[in-house]
């Protein structure tokens, strides 16, 4: 599934072709995805310029003059800028045709993903609970000490709880917590302030480098810009379970952990 950093990376990757450009039309080929799309969709969002392209949490928000549209990839969707006039492939589900000839193509092979419209996409009851931006000034240590007093679940999971930050996604979750050296499985309470600070600081450094290397390609995963992500490359843990650790050279081990595959070094991690 596309993380905080591939959303991102969309995001960087289209904002440049879309901001300050007129949608000449919508072309919805399939409406049945995750939430069917709206039937008023081509109505409410053609003739519009857009003004703005940002992102909260994985949900990318392409706001027009009148309302936004909410978009979320899903576990394989993609957005991409394309010629208007290029022949539709297959799982292409929705172009935004633009003025310039050019057009935002949805793919999503799986169907899982969203595009939704909304006058106000901040109090949409996708967004409206979502804790703070792991890259802004509301998250840090002290908020996780604070929030996990008294918690007994694991801290892996207890991070990637969109209520207590966004966009942790498995992957990143794992690689911040191998940099910190903290034990997946390690109840969120029993962790003390100072490595929460530690942790912190990690998933803030590890987000920041995953997005200056374009993301993660897995699976079916590209940019904006159609080009892969290259961190995938530079991961120290998620997926190599078995292998050596390239910090000490043990084995890596891999459990589960909230239905979710977890590999971590029990050396490394603690």
């Amino acid at each position: 599934m596309p993380e905080l950093p591939e959303v991102e990376t969309t995001r960087r990757g289209i904002e440049p072709h879309l901001v300050g450009q007129r949608v000449s039309r919508v072309i919805v080929r399939e409406r049945r995805l995750r939430w069917p799309i709206p039937d008023d969709l081509d109505a409410r969002l053609s003739g519009q310029r857009v003004e703005a392209v940002e992102r909260r949490a994985k949900y990318l928000l392409i706001k027009a003059e009148v309302g936004t549209l909410i978009a979320h990839l899903g576990m394989s969707g993609s957005l991409r800028l394309v010629p208007a006039d290029l022949p539709v492939g297959k799982h292409e589900h929705v172009d935004i045709v633009l003025d310039t000839g050019m057009a935002l193509r949805y793919t999503d092979p799986r169907r899982f993903g969203a595009l939704l419209w909304s006058d106000a996409p901040l109090s949409h009851v996708l967004l409206a609970n979502l804790g703070p931006e792991p890259l802004g000034d509301a998250f840090d240590g002290d908020r996780l000490f604070q929030l996990s007093r008294g918690r007994s679940m694991a801290i892996k999971p207890f991070i990637m709880d969109n209520a207590v930050v966004v966009g942790v996604g498995n992957i990143y979750a794992s690689e911040a917590l191998f940099a910190a050296g903290i034990d997946p499985r390690r109840a969120a309470g029993t962790i003390s302030r100072a490595r929460y600070l530690k942790l912190a600081a990690e998933i803030k450094r590890v987000l920041a480098y995953a997005i200056e290397r374009g993301g993660t390609t897995l699976r079916d995963f590209v940019g904006g810009d159609g080009k892969p992500g290259y961190f995938q490359q530079e991961l120290f843990v998620y997926g190599r379970g078995g292998a050596f650790c390239k910090s000490c050279g043990s084995t890596l081990r891999e459990i589960r952990l909230g239905q979710r595959a977890s590999v971590y070094c029990g050396r490394c991690q603690r």
